[in-house]
């Protein structure tokens, strides 16, 4: 039976998110197709989204970065655990190479581990990358700590990532100049079906009263500012962190009876930062986007600007966001009209699914 090795980032759950989509466009073309999610991203994300037959392989990919919370990146934490991940790079190789050649999979798919595609070339592997962003991209709008040789890493990390026989960019990302052989696909986007009037009921919604899905990707948030949120009313809030006792506007996401998707899929706005999956299914489903920018992540720039060409987004800053200023980017964001744009077809899934059948 056809075997495909996916290699997956473990930095949140959007390399993941955009993964999925692709294997189960391509279980539907390649017959008894079965993978090996190479990852630390835990089982539970794949269980009720990937329909082929899988097995998963935890073992560290990337460092992706360090962070303080969903939107703070703690630069030098970042910099220092990728410098310590190379100096093991020649034991990684061989511990990855090994795997590869006792799994004998097909081809390696690698959403963006760039130790996964040097590991194929050494393991005569074809292997494709899967790319929003490359870690080198990451990396370079970091400063470096004076003691790490920034230029020699970074160009070890695109010397690995140029090994793949072909990259896949997914739209949006930004430009890319390491990989030999580049084809740009759609967006990838899968979204769930609604469940809007079984939480209206759920929740006992007033005439007006707007639901908002606070989720800041798989690095959560520990709190919300509840105290500064109470005069803002006409709004319920659906949020998978803490929250206070007797707290009737704030509803926990993990005591409803909804995926996440499903919850995207039926509010009337979503608050995130711009990361990719929660940005592009927001703009599919056509709900207004609340985002808060770090302004120091590489492909943020291309989905924000993705999401004013083809969506409806009001941008919170980090002080409004912690105060809990958000009344103002709440209404706008309803007031905010269709994009006369409409977005592009979210065909990235099975464009690549496509262009992967040429490997098996």
């Amino acid at each position: 039976m056809p075997l495909i090795w996916a290699a997956i980032s473990a930095h949140g759950f959007g390399h993941a998110a955009q993964v999925v989509p692709v294997l189960n466009a391509l279980g539907r073309l390649v017959h008894d197709l079965r993978v090996v999610l190479r990852t630390t991203v835990p089982a539970s994300f794949f269980q009720s989204r990937l329909t082929i037959p899988w097995e998963l392989s935890a073992a560290p990919q990337d460092i992706g970065c360090i962070q303080k919370g969903p939107l703070a990146i703690d630069i030098e934490a970042t910099w220092r655990e990728h410098h310590r991940f190379h100096l093991t790079w020649d034991d990684r190789m061989q511990a990855e190479v090994q795997a590869l050649r006792a799994a004998r999979p097909d081809m390696i798919l690698a959403d963006t581990p760039y130790l996964a595609l040097a590991a194929g070339a050494k393991a005569a592997i074809p292997s494709v990358a899967l790319v929003s962003l490359t870690w080198d991209l990451v990396l370079s709008e970091f400063p470096a700590p004076p003691d790490i040789d920034a230029q020699a890493l970074i160009g070890s990390i695109r010397q690995a990532y140029a090994h793949a026989d072909l990259a896949l960019r997914i739209t949006p990302a930004p430009k890319m100049d390491i990989f030999t052989h580049l084809i740009d696909i759609g967006p990838i986007s899968e979204p769930a079906s609604s469940v809007r009037e079984q939480l209206a009921r759920l929740f006992r919604l007033t005439p007006g009263e707007r639901t908002v899905l606070i989720g800041f990707g798989g690095i959560p948030l520990a709190s919300l500012p509840f105290e500064a949120l109470t005069p803002l009313t006409g709004y319920r809030f659906l949020f998978d962190g803490p929250i206070p006792p007797n707290n009737t506007r704030f509803i926990s996401t993990k005591s409803l009876p909804f995926s996440f998707k499903e919850l995207l899929a039926s509010v009337d706005i979503i608050m995130t930062k711009p990361g990719y999956s929660t940005l592009v299914e927001a703009v599919t489903l056509r709900v207004p986007l609340v985002y808060v920018r770090r302004y120091n992540f590489v492909d943020e720039q291309p989905l924000v600007d993705f999401l004013h060409r083809h969506g409806r987004g009001v941008e919170l800053t980090q002080d409004e966001f912690a105060e809990g200023r958000w009344h103002a980017a709440l209404e706008a964001a309803i007031a905010l009209p269709m994009s006369p744009s409409p977005p592009p077809p979210t065909t990235g899934a099975s464009d690549a699914a496509v262009l992967l059948t040429s490997f098996f």
